[in-house]
């Protein structure tokens, strides 16, 4: 299945007023549209901007000119000034950036730990990178379910075929998930759509 792409699909976040896309793309150029077309429209309708990629929702600031809204957003994702800068790392080893934090097993964990060659800590991240790699597609595929179903959730929950559609998304049912969805606004399927295949080929 070919995965259907949104203008600017995964780049930033994308803005609906109602079931219209009205920009996406970086956080900066859609808080500008947002802003133009809410104050177009008085205030009036319901404007909703989301991450792309996990569709959690964004809000945005729009209070005041477009200058200054670009000035909020450019602080937004400006680094924090007043975090000091990392030091300057010595010769030598680089460090592996380890995190100490408390484990608790039982007694027989341990021991079996401790017999391992390089100690628990070694084994335990072997363990845990081995765990990360086998389940990875499947971690993959649930992220992409999660997001396709929380915009699906937010647009489409009041839509013809949002119930069978979302069965179809956790079944994996890529052409009945298209079918499903073929009768909604076009944006809206469009972006739903494009969510669901990474789903789908993920699966895979």
């Amino acid at each position: 299945m070919d995965v259907p792409t949104s203008p600017g699909f995964m780049d930033g976040c994308i803005a609906f007023e109602g079931e219209r896309v009205i920009e996406s793309g970086p956080l900066a150029d859609v808080a500008l549209a947002v802003k133009r077309t809410a104050d177009r429209k008085g205030g009036h309708g319901t404007i909703l901007v989301f991450d792309a990629l996990t569709s959690e929702p964004i809000e945005l600031d729009l209070r005041g000119t477009l200058a200054e809204v670009r000035l909020r957003v450019a602080s937004r994702l400006a680094p924090d000034a007043s975090e000091p800068a990392p030091a300057r790392r010595a010769p030598g080893r680089p460090r592996l950036g380890v995190v100490a934090r408390e484990v608790t097993l039982l007694p027989r964990h341990w021991e079996w730990l401790a017999d391992q060659p390089g100690g628990a800590s070694v084994t335990l991240r072997k363990l845990v990178e081995q765990a990360r790699q086998e389940s990875g597609p499947r971690d993959r595929r649930r992220r992409a379910q999660e997001s396709a179903y929380r915009f699906m959730v937010a647009m489409a929950g009041n839509l013809r075929g949002f119930e069978e559609a979302t069965r179809a998304l956790f079944a994996g049912d890529a052409g009945r998930f298209d079918h499903l969805t073929e009768a909604w606004p076009a944006d809206l399927r469009t972006h739903a759509r494009s969510l669901a295949a990474l789903a789908f080929a993920s699966g895979r």
